[in-house]
């Protein structure tokens, strides 16, 4: 099975920039004037599952909720050190999850849209 989260923003080209120059994923496909949607689905060509971000003329209202987050494992020490590395650099702030296993887990940051995004160092070898 393949799995896609598909989410619709005000802002594409900054979440295209958030997930490809901070987290390090590439641009799948992206697409342009789709029944007055453009769009982009990021992640790696290796993985099963990628994320899809839209835009339209409609204005998004989000309504994230303190627990509503994407959760990242790297697979590697190293690889988990250079994404909080690259996250600095960005000069993007690491937040307080509401949830503490995640402060203990990982780290917190929030993306253009104000969602939650974790790099946990749980899978790390």
């Amino acid at each position: 099975m393949k799995f896609r989260i598909a989410r619709q923003t005000n802002n594409l080209n900054q979440l295209k920039s958030f997930y490809i120059d901070v987290l390090g994923f590439e641009v799948l496909v992206s697409f342009e004037n789709h029944d007055n949607y453009k769009g982009i689905f990021i992640g790696k060509p290796q993985f099963d599952w990628h994320l899809e971000f839209t835009q339209s003329n409609e204005i998004v209202e989000f309504h994230f909720n303190e627990d509503d987050a994407l959760v990242f494992y790297p697979e590697k020490i190293s690889e988990y050190n250079q994404l909080l590395d690259t996250v600095r650099k960005h000069n993007i702030s690491f937040i307080k999850a509401n949830n503490p296993y995640w402060n203990e887990n990982g780290k917190m940051i929030l993306d253009p849209d104000g969602y939650r995004v974790i790099i946990s160092n749980l899978k790390c070898r």
